[in-house]
């Protein structure tokens, strides 16, 4: 089992943690806590198998967070040392004062967690692994889909990420947590030599909270795609413009977690529901009055959140407040039942406990609710993607993730896919070019008609989701099974014959 990096644990946290809890009581702070975050990160970019860049960076503060006389107060260091963390929270207490009476300085209730530790699921730490090692799979890969006589070029990149954060608060919480994460992905750029028509595909495994072993085929199966990808993308070469109109859509998991993403996951976020973000990424169709009684979609709906699932890219032991990690119930039956909180939005909203969904890209941000891993249940039981195809006589089955827009109520939105393929009497013929579908969130899941079994259900996910003013980035894994949605909206993006 992996532990703790040792080079973390010999930083000062405990006496950082002691300087900026000790000063905190002498002011009379109301709630202090103080989190120590180091983030590495190794990035690597390959063009047709040869190396064009790459990185390794790592990066340490310490962030203070108080809520004193009326206000929330936060500020953040680079140096690990008593005199910079009292000043960090004479800082924090400044600007609490300051800010008094600008939003509420409760908190919801949590227990405490005294010398808690976690370490995400892996078996080998990616940083283990020499730069040479990884270059050498990468251009492997790359050249095996250079090959295939429809593909022009290859662009490989590569990124892992470790995490570690110490948390330590007033009431006795303590918390030491590492994390790691990869996400490897490629590009094959095709050109038709006889048409001219281009096209590009991009491998769809998702990033996860996976170690090196996850390239070697530890939760995907590179080989396999890698040899299925230079047919598809002649295929869709070849693809013929779609007719708009309104179809049957079946939604592979790799495509559907994005809507998911976007529509529910986003949507159900607390602090949206009580009117933040709508200067920046937009707010929700969603009122926090709403839990219990909206209508989100058609009964075989039932989504869940989770900050547990084993490879999950949102999973902790800890959220950024010292809540401990959990999973609950946002859709169940169709009807709202639940949404992301915080202890500030838990407490605002009469919710006796945060769902821990607290969590800052680093020390040096304040800590926002964010998304955990949101993922729609398989239906026990439940038909595989073939079944589905099969009930559909005139439809399109979608594969992968590509462009969305959505408005600023995460109500109207637009998506697009990787590949689209028409269902003609529950077969598939052939690859269509320029389809996006377009729906209002609610009459969408309405239209929720098939949901797959187990067998059928995958994790993807985003390890860039930007949210709040200065933005911050965060990661979440969605899973989902195969599914069928009844008389969507397509449209044609523009696309012509090949």
């Amino acid at each position: 089992m992996p532990s703790v990096d040792p080079a973390f644990l010999a930083l000062p946290l405990a006496t950082v943690a002691d300087a900026v809890l000790s000063r905190a009581r002498v002011l009379g702070a109301r709630y202090a806590c103080c989190r120590v975050q180091r983030t590495r990160t190794a990035r690597l970019e390959l063009a047709d198998g040869t190396v064009r860049g790459t990185g390794d960076s790592t990066a340490t503060r310490l962030g203070v967070r108080l809520a004193f006389r009326g206000g929330w107060g936060f500020a953040a260091v680079p140096e690990l040392t008593g005199p910079a963390a009292v000043a960090a929270v004479d800082r924090a207490a400044a600007v609490a004062e300051a800010c008094a009476g600008v939003g509420s300085p409760e908190l919801a209730d949590e227990p405490v967690h005294q010398d808690a530790t976690w370490v995400s699921a892996y078996r080998v730490n990616p940083f283990d692994v020499p730069e040479a090692e990884r270059v050498a799979v990468l251009a492997d890969w790359s050249t095996r889909l250079g090959r295939a006589p429809c593909v022009r070029s290859v662009l490989a990149y590569y990124t892992a990420v470790q995490e570690n954060t110490f948390y330590a608060d007033l009431a006795g919480t303590v918390a030491t947590q590492q994390r790691v994460r990869v996400h490897p992905v490629l590009f094959a750029f095709g050109e038709d030599a006889r048409t001219g028509a281009t096209a590009v595909l991009r491998t769809l495994g998702p990033p996860t909270a996976r170690g090196w072993e996850y390239l070697g085929g530890d939760g995907w199966d590179w080989d396999a795609e890698l040899a299925a990808l230079p047919e598809e993308l002649a295929g869709k070469l070849r693809a013929e413009p779609v007719e708009p109109g309104t179809y049957d859509l079946v939604l592979d998991p790799s495509h559907l977690w994005l809507t998911l993403h976007e529509t529910v996951g986003h949507a159900t976020e607390a602090d949206r529901a009580l009117g933040h973000e709508l200067s920046y990424a937009g707010g929700t169709f969603v009122a926090p009055d709403s839990v219990g009684s909206l209508r989100f979609g058609s009964p075989l709906m039932h989504v869940t959140a989770d900050r547990t699932a084993t490879h999950g890219l949102a999973t902790v032991g800890y959220d950024d407040e010292g809540v401990a990690a959990g999973s609950w119930d946002l859709v169940r039956d169709g009807v709202l039942v639940g949404l992301q909180h915080d202890r500030r939005t838990a407490a605002r909203t009469g919710v006796s406990r945060s769902t821990g969904c607290a969590y800052a890209e680093s020390a040096g941000h304040v800590p926002l609710p964010r998304m955990p891993n949101v993922a729609l249940r398989p239906v026990p039981g439940g038909p595989d993607t073939g079944a589905l195809i099969a009930g559909v006589d005139d439809g399109i089955y979608l594969v992968g993730s590509d462009s969305f827009s959505i408005d600023i109520r995460r109500h109207a939105f637009q998506f697009t896919a990787q590949r689209c393929y028409r269902i003609r009497h529950g077969r598939l013929a052939g690859q269509l070019a320029g389809v996006a579908y377009l729906g209002e969130t609610t009459a969408f899941w309405a239209a929720l008609t098939g949901v797959g079994g187990p067998g059928s259900y995958r994790e993807f996910g985003a390890d860039q989701c930007g949210k709040g003013q200065p933005v911050q980035l965060s990661a979440a894994s969605h899973g989902a099974p195969v599914t069928r949605f009844d008389r969507i909206r397509v449209v044609n993006t523009g696309a012509g014959p090949p």
